[in-house]
């Protein structure tokens, strides 16, 4: 494995590893504040994220690379409100798709054609990860100071499962 790319590829493992130590932030934030579906909804975001760091993890290895661990920097703690906490995730979500981008043109720069097909599926899964934050901040956007909307939008994310992950 290119020395450049398995760095770079270390680097995002740290970053999807971080996006799930925010992500369980978030949920245990909504958790406090008694929005049971919300903080489910951030949970399962965790799972997928460490999920996430697991498809380099092994994708690194395959490729006869060798993974660092890096250490994971404490994520926020605290939101005003639900929506702060929403625009937040898909702030996030979208510096992930440039991470992701940044990755796909380093291995194209490359040549290195086994990385460019494994980052496809995270170029593909990035367009869901934003779609279904923005889809969640416009709802809570439109719902405002309204405590009955706010439960009823609570009561929808609790519905959310965690899928079987795919094999990579």
């Amino acid at each position: 494995m290119n020395k450049e790319i398995e760095a770079a590829f270390n680097d995002h493992l740290n970053a999807e590893l971080y996006s799930s130590y925010l992500y369980l932030s978030m949920s245990n934030y909504f958790a406090d504040q008694n929005l049971e579906g919300m903080s489910n909804w951030m949970t399962i975001q965790a799972d997928e994220e460490r999920l996430h760091g697991m498809k380099f993890v092994d994708f690194i290895n395959e490729r006869s690379g060798r993974v660092i661990l890096q250490q994971i920097d404490a994520p926020k703690i605290e939101w005003a409100c639900p929506l702060e906490a929403f625009q937040d995730s898909y702030d996030h979500e979208c510096l992930i798709s440039r991470k992701i981008n940044a990755l796909v043109d380093l291995a194209v720069k490359h040549s290195d054609h086994a990385a460019i097909a494994f980052l496809q599926w995270f170029v593909t899964e990035q367009v869901e990860e934003e779609a279904a934050a923005i889809s969640i901040v416009e709802k809570l956007k439109k719902i405002g100071d309204q405590p009955m909307g706010l439960f009823m939008i609570d009561e929808q994310l609790s519905g959310r499962t965690l899928e079987a992950p795919e094999a990579t």
